[in-house]
């Protein structure tokens, strides 16, 4: 196993984590850490990603990314 395997493998985990926790009702999907596992994740496939490109994948994941990144500015720039 390569490094960039592992990455991805780490990766597809936090996504999992994520998702699953959202879709169980553990975890609330617009809390930041549910985001940040969802941000991380993404960001771990696509360097995974790097080593043996796949298009449709590449276009997923940096959606899921842009996606959480997205929910965390709104977070960090909601009025208090």
């Amino acid at each position: 196993m390569t490094l960039a395997d592992a990455a991805g493998l780490l990766g597809v985990l936090l996504v999992l984590i994520a998702y699953g926790g959202a879709a169980l009702g553990r975890l609330d999907p617009t809390r930041p850490v549910t985001l940040a596992l969802n941000l991380a994740g993404a960001a771990l496939i696509l360097v995974s990603l790097l080593r043996d490109f796949n298009l449709s994948a590449f276009v997923m994941e940096s959606l899921w990314a842009l996606i959480a990144l997205i929910g965390l500015a709104r977070l960090a720039f909601k009025p208090r």
